[in-house]
């Protein structure tokens, strides 16, 4: 229902922390929907006050002249600043910031995966027992609003399992690699070129951004205490234009997904970022180029799929501005959204996870060879469900697909045949999600 032209509206006051590529765009937003947000709320959002590193940035001047500041402490403590937007990034000083700023009173609103994944209990706590917002859609999935969904639209719905591709960096790398039969390396300079991957890309194509993103996510589907410490993580830098090409002819895509889930009855929750192979029939395995996706599995809904921008200032600012919404709804209200408390859970080690696997091996191509293999499958209880020879001769491979099987037997599979005079190199495996 529209407000009343009529209608004074009420004020919210907003203190920005962090001026970088999200927050210039959060403060574009904030005045061209200042007029739309009033009319449907009858709250009139303004930027007060922004918290900057460096005064001498020319478009910070052009954007917030006149009410930046480098005293951030200043900022937040500020009676005029009634509500908190932390778009800097890091642990401190945010940590202490979004603290000191709820024990005032003060809503928040952050998009900072790092902090959450590591102190988001904590946070939560505070945030809580104050009785005002800490919300933070935009920290796992940027412009993708799909926390609000497990907050609230699922938060009766047994969740099983919520996998996604929440990285964008290595999902353009790995869509070049599939698409133009790339080299990982050449894929990863183009992806540098064009800005989505850092100048030293770690933390995107080694698992740690997605990983940070899966504790939070676990945190929320299961309402377990888990932090980025808990997620055992693999990211893409050994995969191979081979492996890729073998998981195409055999009906598959490669992404790195993350993935949490939570078997019926069980209080153990597995959480974990690696390379997959996805079955070409499967949702996610369309997710091209720089786009995310989450899939999420419930008893009772089934399969959902929530699908967009992960990154980027402008999607990422449009779920920083859903966020303020609501909280200064909340903050005129008296009022704010609950998210429950984090029990302590066990964390499931990768090692007794069950899934299929893919394993190749360059092999010696004469008699007896696919029964020395298929015999250590069978000593560790791993059946095989797809098998296949590629090549004759000295370029011999056998390709094996298994079923569902424990990492741990795997693994002591692999021991053993790198002691077989008939395996000349193993291949290693990629686990295959999503049958």
């Amino acid at each position: 229902m529209a407000i009343s032209p009529s209608s004074e509206p009420d004020i919210v006051r907003l203190g920005l922390l962090g001026f970088g590529n999200v927050g210039a765009a959060f403060v574009q937003l904030v005045v061209q929907q200042a007029d739309t947000i009033e009319s449907r709320t009858g709250i009139r959002l303004e930027v007060a006050r922004v918290g900057v590193r460096n005064l001498s940035d020319s478009r910070q001047k052009q954007l917030v002249q006149g009410v930046m500041s480098t005293d951030v402490q200043a900022l937040v403590a500020d009676p005029d600043v009634d509500l908190i937007v932390e778009v800097m990034g890091g642990i401190d000083p945010a940590r202490d910031l979004i603290t000191y700023a709820l024990k005032n009173g003060k809503p928040v609103v952050t998009a900072n995966k790092t902090l959450l994944s590591q102190f988001g209990a904590e946070l939560f706590a505070v945030s809580d027992s104050c009785g005002v917002d800490l919300l933070f859609e935009a920290a796992v999935a940027g412009g993708i609003p799909f926390v609000r969904a497990l907050r609230e639209s699922l938060r009766g719905e047994p969740i099983r399992r919520v996998m996604g591709i929440v990285n964008g960096t290595t999902n353009y790398i790995l869509t070049k690699m599939t698409e133009d039969g790339a080299q990982y390396a050449d894929a990863l300079a183009e992806a540098q070129q064009l800005g989505f991957a850092e100048t030293d890309p770690t933390a995107d194509v080694e698992g740690h951004d997605a990983a940070a993103k899966a504790a939070i996510i676990a945190s929320i589907a299961f309402g377990a205490h888990v932090v980025a410490a808990d997620v055992y993580c693999e990211g893409i830098s050994s995969i191979t234009a081979a492996d890729i090409s073998i998981a195409h002819r055999l009906g598959y895509v490669v992404k790195l997904l993350a993935i949490a889930e939570q078997a019926a009855g069980s209080q153990d929750v597995a959480v974990r970022v690696h390379p997959a192979m996805v079955p070409i029939t499967h949702p996610l395995a369309s997710v091209r180029d720089s786009y995310n996706a989450v899939f999420i599995e419930g008893d009772a809904v089934g399969s959902l799929m929530f699908y967009g921008r992960g990154a980027g200032g402008m999607p990422t600012a449009s779920a920083v501005l859903g966020d303020v919404i609501d909280a200064a709804v909340n903050l005129r209200k008296g009022t704010h959204a609950d998210i429950g408390t984090f029990t302590q859970v066990s964390i499931k080690a990768i090692a007794d996870i069950s899934s299929q696997y893919l394993l190749g091996f360059d092999v010696a191509d004469k008699p007896g060879v696919l029964h020395a293999i298929t015999g250590v499958f069978a000593r560790h209880g791993v059946s095989i469900r797809q098998a296949e020879q590629e090549g004759i001769g000295e370029d011999a491979r056998l390709v094996f697909i298994t079923h569902a099987a424990r990492e741990s037997d795997v693994q002591n599979c692999l021991r053993e045949f790198g002691e077989l005079d008939a395996v000349k190199k193993s291949l290693g495996f990629i686990r295959v999600i999503g049958e």
